[in-house]
């Protein structure tokens, strides 16, 4: 009888465990990689890749001085976000400010559930449906909590959306920066 080695015996047993490339996802979502990775920060601004953990901004206009990270929990969802800012006052609404946020909501899976997201600050019941970087988003113009400028909200996968609000300067810009918005895994 031949002796069969550990080595040989986990590899004959791999396929009984290993998920397939579909399950995987599943088991690993954006939301699940990006909480073990989240701390609150500010300072100087975080570029691309890392500025918010499982999300990576390609295109980020130059001038920010500033950034913020934030993150929140509540009973329904949690959420966590990056704030890049100049030093401009907003005389004029020359203030430049991109805000990206990623709110995990595991209710989150198409478009039209965005008007029930559990934010406190950018909520979608009045916003209308559009198209921006290649993707159908929901859109609004800023108001009072969120500030000038406009708003744009879209199901990256079942259980996570992204919003983007950018500031009056920055809204020629907002297709390329929605664009360049992706899921790093």
């Amino acid at each position: 009888m031949k002796k069969i080695t550990l080595p040989l015996l986990a590899c004959l047993a791999l396929p009984l465990v290993a998920a397939t490339p579909a399950q995987a996802a599943k088991q690993v979502s954006l939301c699940d990689t990006a909480i073990k990775d989240a701390k609150p920060r500010s300072g100087e601004p975080a570029r691309g890749r890392g500025a918010l953990p499982g999300l990576r901004v390609s295109y980020l206009p130059k001038g920010f001085v500033y950034g913020d990270f934030s993150l929140h929990s509540d009973k329904k969802a949690w959420e966590y976000g990056y704030v890049w800012s100049d030093d401009r006052d907003d005389v004029d609404r020359k203030h430049r400010s991109l805000w990206v946020r990623v709110v995990c909501w595991p209710a989150a899976k198409s478009l039209k559930d965005l008007s029930k997201l559990p934010v406190v600050e950018g909520t979608f019941a009045t916003a209308e449906k559009a198209t921006m970087g290649g993707r159908k988003v929901l859109a609004k113009e800023g108001d009072g909590a969120l500030g000038h400028g406009r708003y744009v909200g879209w199901v990256e996968r079942p259980g996570v959306v992204v919003t983007v609000m950018a500031s009056e300067p920055l809204t020629p810009r907002l297709d390329r920066i929605v664009k360049g918005i992706r899921a790093t895994n």
